[in-house]
């Protein structure tokens, strides 16, 4: 079983996934599509609702990989 530790540091890498990607929603559609302040709002929880798999999953594979090294199986077979 993982650590609770690992759940909390890739909750903040969420976060920082969570408001680039907020900031980049809104500057698009502000500027791009000229919404409004509400129609912009409304699709930067659109957008954040549809991708939350995504975004927990990519934060869990993020944190992970800045502690865990990933070594292939196959690559001492290759080698040799």
């Amino acid at each position: 079983m993982l650590e609770p530790s690992f759940f909390y540091g890739a909750m903040y890498v969420n976060y920082g996934i969570t408001v680039a990607l907020s900031i980049a929603v809104f500057v698009i559609t502000k500027l791009a599509l000229d919404f409004d302040l509400l129609q912009s709002f409304i699709a930067v929880v659109v957008a954040l609702f549809v991708l939350a798999p995504l975004n927990l999953r990519l934060s869990r594979i993020l944190w992970i990989n800045m502690f865990v090294n990933y070594e292939n199986a196959n690559s001492d077979k290759k080698q040799k």
